[in-house]
């Protein structure tokens, strides 16, 4: 799994007493890169989880193809991808398994937090319901299968509640209407701020053009950590809540002692290090926005000397 994204990617293996190898990430999509998964697979390879990255899908095709060399679960990882798509195949159908999340910072929520699981091979789905089920039959139970259920597994509770569901529904019954207008508040930021990356100031998010977006984040990122530092606390003192996007795991106190960096670390320190997360939500107003686009265009114009170029190359990764 890359070393980029949130614990819980790690944390759902750790638990069940699996070593993490992190790769590195690529410097587009901010996702895998999954020319160096396979040079990392050993007999002991279980699964690949490819993290969708901000909603945008990783190279399926080439990690699929690689799963299937070496007979391996793919678990993609889609908790921002909903509604997006790779090569016209919607995000989570495509690995074995996936993950969506519902948690409030997600384009559809159900109320606080909240997730699902996508079985696309059968082998799985029977144990996944006995999971769901506290560990027992009773799915088969309610089928007809046995004439009585029992404790026959491991499992938990992860239904949401009534209130979490309807509230879910409620969102997802709007779906393409809320995405359309998440799109809309994502291009007046690309739109407004694509002069400042022109100037080479900074570098605004890559979809590649066989993926379609959902539109679930909009960041740039600046050329060194003090330059982003000092943009972000700009921002802050202009009461505009940006913030940077996840420590790399594979540095954290717990990924050294639960996993393991395979191959260098090219992308995923720095790329971490430059990233701003810009406010995004269903029903900002372009009015809000515009006060975003001017505070860092202000920063911009009074430190139109702050780069040091060296330690990053933004458009050449364009």
């Amino acid at each position: 799994m890359p070393s980029y994204t949130f614990v819980s990617t790690a944390n759902a293996f750790v638990l069940r007493g699996a070593k993490i190898v992190f790769i590195d990430i690529r410097s587009d999509t901010l996702n895998i890169n999954e020319q160096l998964i396979e040079s990392a697979i050993t007999k002991k390879t279980k699964a690949i989880v490819p993290v969708h990255y901000a909603g945008v899908g990783c190279e399926m095709d080439t990690i699929m193809a690689i799963a299937h060399k070496y007979n391996i679960v793919v678990i993609e990882d889609a908790a921002q991808g909903m509604m997006s798509r790779y090569k016209g195949k919607s995000l989570g159908t495509i690995g074995h398994l996936a993950t969506f999340s519902f948690h409030e910072t997600k384009n559809y929520t159900s109320g606080g937090t909240g997730g699902l699981l996508i079985i696309n091979d059968k082998r799985f789905t029977e144990r996944a319901e006995v999971i769901r089920e506290k560990g027992t039959d009773k799915c088969q139970f309610s089928r007809g299968v046995v004439e009585k259920y029992s404790w026959i597994d491991i499992g938990s509770n992860y239904l949401l509640s009534d209130m979490q569901a309807a509230y879910l529904w409620g969102q997802l019954e709007q779906a393409s209407s809320i995405n359309q207008k998440r799109k809309s508040a994502w291009h007046v930021y690309y739109e407004q701020l694509k002069e400042l990356e022109k100037a080479n100031h900074i570098r605004l998010p890559i979809i590649p053009d066989n993926c379609t977006y959902n539109w679930h984040m909009f960041y740039l990122l600046t050329h060194t950590q003090k330059e982003r530092d000092a943009l972000l606390a700009h921002l802050h003192n202009n009461d505009i809540r940006a913030i940077f996007h996840y420590i790399p795991l594979h540095s954290s106190v717990a990924g050294e002692k639960y996993g393991r960096m395979h191959g260098k670390d090219i992308h995923t320190t720095h790329r971490s290090q430059c990233i701003i997360r810009l406010p995004l939500y269903y029903g900002i107003e372009t009015m809000d926005q515009m006060t975003v686009i001017n505070a860092i265009k202000g920063f911009y114009k009074k430190s139109s000397a702050i780069h040091d170029t060296g330690n990053c190359q933004l458009l050449s990764q364009r």
